[in-house]
């Protein structure tokens, strides 16, 4: 008598059938499907163990329900993605959620090279100067309104020049007298000394540091004999061609302030009301 040949699971003889070998063990064909063959994720349907199988994330498809969720159209040989558990070819994806480009209107497709700002997107090659045409890529650009404009066109066209190196402005710099300047271009007219965030003065229209002014145009003080700039204890007053810084001008003998008060003049001396008295 020959050995028996009998499926693993309901011990029906193999002798003459078709058969699957699971972990070692025969199996008839529908206790194969029955036990091992995976669900249709699409149909809930058992994928036999003769019918084509596609296999994505952890999910398992017969081929013919392997469609787009929204144009049916078969993804077997077909670029696709998800959208909540759903498959959805490239074409649908796109025309539902990618950007379109503001510059051509068609469809920024995922993956290809772009470039965003402003809440807009263009493909990398539409994005172009507003003046000379030429795709800005990945270049430094400047806005104006609604256009977009490479550096050097920009600085042609709408940045102002700096007064002393005639060279395009297109950051912060110094206004003095209804010009600009570059901070580094703005300089004392003496000792070209950078003024940008420093106090200086000007002598017809040239600006100097306080230290250049003093030195070569500011009066003295007939009180303290130091230049009267104009800065700090600025304010002063002025008598008969002489000058006083504010705290300067006192009495010469008492040396009460003489600030806001009558004084008199006696040769080189000045004196308050009580002093003058005295003589």
């Amino acid at each position: 008598m020959s050995d028996r040949f009998d499926c693993k699971n309901c011990n029906e003889s193999l002798y003459g059938r078709k058969y699957i070998l699971a972990e070692d063990n025969p199996h008839c064909i529908p206790c194969y499907d029955r036990l091992y063959a995976n669900t249709c994720q699409e149909c809930k349907e058992i994928i036999g163990h003769n019918a084509k199988e596609l296999f994505y994330e952890n999910r398992h498809y017969h081929e013919h329900c392997f469609r787009c969720f929204r144009c049916d159209r078969s993804l077997a040989d077909e670029p696709f993605t998800s959208q909540d558990d759903a498959l959805v070819c490239s074409d649908c994806y796109c025309n539902e959620f990618s950007s379109k480009c503001v510059a051509c209107d068609k469809t920024v497709m995922p993956g290809s090279r772009m470039l965003e700002y402003g809440g807009s997107t263009w493909h990398e090659d539409c994005f172009a100067c507003h003046a000379c045409e030429k795709p800005i890529g990945t270049e430094s650009f400047i806005p104006d309104k609604n256009n977009y404009y490479c550096v050097p066109c920009y600085e042609g066209r709408f940045a102002p020049q700096c007064s002393h190196c005639k060279k395009a402005l297109t950051k912060g710099g110094v206004t003095y007298k209804d010009e600009v300047w570059h901070k580094e271009c703005f300089l004392c007219t003496g000792c070209k000394t950078p003024l940008a965030g420093q106090p200086f003065t000007s002598q017809g229209e040239s600006p100097y540091c306080v230290k250049c002014f003093s030195n070569m145009y500011a009066k003295k003080c007939a009180g303290c004999n130091t230049a009267i700039t104009g800065f700090g204890d600025g304010k002063y007053v002025s008598f008969q061609e002489r000058q006083w810084h504010q705290p300067c001008f006192k009495c010469s003998r008492c040396s009460v302030s003489l600030v806001g008060s009558g004084f008199f003049p006696d040769r080189d001396l000045i004196l308050c009301t009580d002093c003058n008295n005295e003589d």
